[in-house]
């Protein structure tokens, strides 16, 4: 079977897949450092928004003991008050 013209490239290293995406973020953005790390900021702002929402979509009940944190995952209040 013929491998496809368009297939992802292959990275020797985690360093190098961290510098094809740098390369390509700043392309992206014009060449413009400050925008680069401005759209970078932004985005990962959107993420962590998103992951809140996922957070608060998912039930008590189910997440128990499965979510570090505050304390809510492990039947215990702040202050160490069982529920």
């Amino acid at each position: 079977m013929p491998m496809p013209t368009h297939a992802a490239p292959e990275f020797a290293s985690d360093q190098d897949r961290l510098d094809a995406a740098a390369d390509a973020a700043i392309a992206a953005c014009g060449g413009d450092l400050r925008s680069t790390i401005r759209a970078l900021i932004l985005a990962n702002e959107y993420l962590e928004f998103e992951l809140g929402q996922c957070n608060a979509a998912v039930s008590r009940g189910f997440a128990r003991g499965r979510r570090g944190g505050s304390g809510e995952s492990s039947g215990t209040a702040p202050g160490g008050a069982v529920r």
